[in-house]
């Protein structure tokens, strides 16, 4: 018999509060070293100076506690809650919103959410609501994915029910012609999470997750491993560049995501992720 874990609901919101400097103002270290690879090998004047001035960002970003791009966006939450935890005190999304509303007042992140998408659309003033996604993991600890997803590439992205017979060589052009629609309204160099199966909403969750994996770390499977190398080739052959002005950089990194799905059924989704790839992962 394990022993169940107890954690109180306003642990779960100190820490949120705690990292959200981090995770507003400090680009991950993994991508900046991406930056400085790829202006190692770009050739474009143009694209040079572009990769030199976002690792400049980078650094007065963090010196002087400003967001690296001033849209800190949807704010995404993935959590995984072990098995042996409860969470004593107030509901969790209510501790996570007052956590987002606090670290939006406290930090002065713009504000960027409407209450309703159509008919009144009036900002909540707050950032709030965020959107999280929990799943019941084995364990006694909780694991917290901490994101702020920009309008201007989530635009951009894109799900697809493919028929079950495409080919990797599909999913390929699907995904290259997504990113060339995009240009420059992604903000390249972009980083790429793709979610291949399962159902219509779980594929684009799956995408959206995959973004929150270690930077340049590939898919344990060999040939997803290739099929992942295949599209980050084909997409720095575009010439789009960063920030869409022509370019070697077009993508820094893709990360695809896999779950069974429905025999007649091949979901695709693709989910763009700027260059302001702004993500943390902590555990309590």
């Amino acid at each position: 018999m394990h022993d169940i874990r107890i954690v109180p609901s306003r642990d779960i919101h100190d820490a949120i509060l705690d990292h959200y400097r981090e995770l507003s103002f400090s680009l991950d270290l993994r991508l900046q070293d991406m930056f400085r690879r790829d202006l190692a090998i770009e050739t474009e004047p143009g694209a040079q100076e572009i990769l030199e001035d976002m690792l400049k960002n980078a650094v007065i970003a963090e010196e002087q506690n400003i967001p690296p791009c001033q849209d800190t966006g949807t704010q995404v939450f993935f959590i995984e809650i072990g098995n042996l935890v409860h969470i004593s005190g107030d509901h969790l999304e209510s501790v996570i919103n007052e956590a987002v509303a606090e670290a939006t007042e406290m930090l002065y992140l713009r504000r960027s959410i409407v209450r309703d998408p159509l008919y009144d659309r009036v900002n909540s003033g707050d950032n709030t609501p965020a959107v999280i996604h929990t799943r019941i993991v084995p364990g006694s600890e909780i694991l917290i994915h901490m994101g702020q997803k920009g309008g201007g590439a989530e635009n951009m992205s894109r799900l697809i029910m493919l028929k079950p017979d495409a080919t990797p060589s599909d999913i390929i052009e699907l995904v290259v012609e997504t990113v060339v629609a995009a240009g420059g309204k992604s903000c390249p160099p972009i980083i790429l999470g793709i979610g291949l199966g399962g159902n219509f909403e779980s594929c684009a969750s799956l995408a959206k997750r995959a973004l929150f994996r270690e930077l340049g770390e590939s898919h344990p499977l060999p040939e997803y491993a290739r099929l992942e190398q295949e599209i980050l080739l084909r997409l720095n052959e575009t010439g789009i560049g960063p920030q869409g002005l022509g370019g070697n950089c077009t993508a820094l990194a893709v990360h695809l995501e896999t779950a069974p799905c429905h025999i007649a059924s091949l979901p695709l989704a693709i989910n763009i992720q700027c260059h302001s790839h702004r993500h943390l992962s902590f555990r309590i």
